[in-house]
């Protein structure tokens, strides 16, 4: 084969202007609100997996590092002000629940960020895209460019925007285990029990707990930790014997009825 005819070879830099250049980023830049500078997005947009692949190239670690003290920031302040009369000890979890990385990856898919993330093919074969750690680190990513860009105030004013929904709600905190402990009561039968698992790497474990009433499985859930799996699974149960509470209680039937 002719010289001609080879496949011409790019640099990692040229990959990554193509890649960057290939999808049309003005929707993420206007529900954005803010101008950010093309350079500082790319990189922004950048996984570890597309910079891996292509050699030696920046990542977009550094900014979400950036990124995630700044939204931590904006959100511990609204908080402080939202409810003058609420103690750290309720504040921080409500913090904790606002900027989790499932609120994140949730406000990520909002403003359609998947579309314009920057991954290597393994990433894109198995939905990296899509993923809740991917989405929510650059999520974080972003936020800390547009800071480096604009300052506090501007990028503040970008995250109360963006997490208005999961601020309305920080106030809302529910302890479903209890409730689900009080309802079982209530309904005669014994404590729940939850089994949790967990799989993935240690830096991005995602546990699943199931609710055991009666060693009979009624709520599945998932969370980053085992506490926050185990109130998911807790809830779903409570919803289960909100439809169906004849549940425990012919359980209690078939635990009363004398043996043959």
């Amino acid at each position: 084969m002719s010289r001609s005819r080879r496949k011409k070879h790019i640099s990692g830099e040229e990959a990554w202007d193509n890649a960057f250049s290939a999808v049309d980023h003005s929707p993420l830049i206007a529900v954005l609100g803010v101008d950010v500078a093309p350079e500082l997005l790319k990189l922004a947009l950048t996984h570890r997996s597309f910079a891996n692949e292509h050699g030696t190239l920046p990542n977009n670690e550094r900014l979400e590092f950036v990124g995630d003290a700044v939204l931590g920031l904006s959100i511990a302040n609204e908080l402080f002000d939202r409810f003058p009369s609420r103690p750290e000890s309720d504040l921080s979890p409500m913090r904790a629940r606002v900027v989790s990385r499932y609120a994140l990856a949730d406000v990520a898919r909002e403003i359609g960020l998947g579309d314009h993330v920057l991954v290597g093919r393994g990433e894109e074969v198995t939905g990296g895209r899509d993923k809740d750690s991917i989405l929510a680190d650059t999520t974080e990513a972003l936020l800390g460019a547009i800071y480096r860009q604009h300052g506090f105030e501007v990028t503040r004013d970008v995250i109360l925007r963006l997490f208005a929904g999961k601020l309305d709600n920080a106030h809302w905190i529910q302890d479903w285990k209890t409730v689900l402990q009080e309802r079982v009561a209530e309904l005669g039968g014994e404590p729940p029990v939850y089994v949790a698992t967990s799989e993935g790497p240690e830096h991005e474990q995602v546990f699943t707990a199931e609710t055991l009433i009666d060693n009979v499985v009624r709520g599945t859930g998932r969370g980053q930790n085992k506490k926050t799996a185990e109130q998911n699974a807790a809830r779903q149960a409570v919803f289960f014997l909100k439809d169906h509470p004849e549940a425990v209680a012919l359980a209690n039937v078939d635990k009363q009825e004398p043996r043959a």
